[in-house]
């Protein structure tokens, strides 16, 4: 978590139906154990996340302008170190997760984008967490330790 902050909040939710689509923005979205509800990920039973503070640095750092939505992560964050989760129990929403691992960049994020991105990406290219228990997650909703 960034300093003094024991919580952060839900900037965008991303999704996409279909495997050639773009993910795109979306209001609030019903997460089961197996995933989000109408994600082609939806049977992934993870949830994956990136900072905006992230991608903020990726800009001020490369140069490269990357959306939420073109980062291929579910859910855009502000204000929570989500490197810090890893191993540990957080809600999104009323969802309840558990950071798995880091989400480092790769070669295809990479072709499908800009080639600063896979070095722009390292160790803040978001975190994989699986899912403890559905609920719903919208734009504004708080990101913190469970507990």
């Amino acid at each position: 978590m960034y300093p003094g902050r024991v919580s952060g909040s839900v900037l965008e939710i991303n999704v996409s139906p279909l495997e050639s689509e773009l993910p795109h923005p979306v209001e609030s979205v019903e997460v089961t154990d197996g995933g989000i509800v109408g994600d082609r990920y939806g049977d992934s039973r993870t949830l994956t996340l990136i900072e905006s503070e992230a991608l903020e640095g990726l800009r001020a750092d490369t140069g490269v302008e990357l959306s939420a939505a073109a980062s291929r992560r579910q859910v855009l964050t502000r204000g929570i170190r989500l490197n810090d989760l890893v191993g540990e129990r957080f809600r999104v929403g009323d969802v309840e997760c558990v950071g798995q691992e880091l989400c480092e960049p790769c070669r295809h994020l990479q072709s499908l984008t800009e080639p600063e991105v896979l070095r722009g990406l390292v160790h803040r290219g978001g975190l994989r967490a699986d899912i403890v228990s559905g609920g719903r997650i919208a734009v504004g909703d708080a990101v913190s330790a469970a507990g």
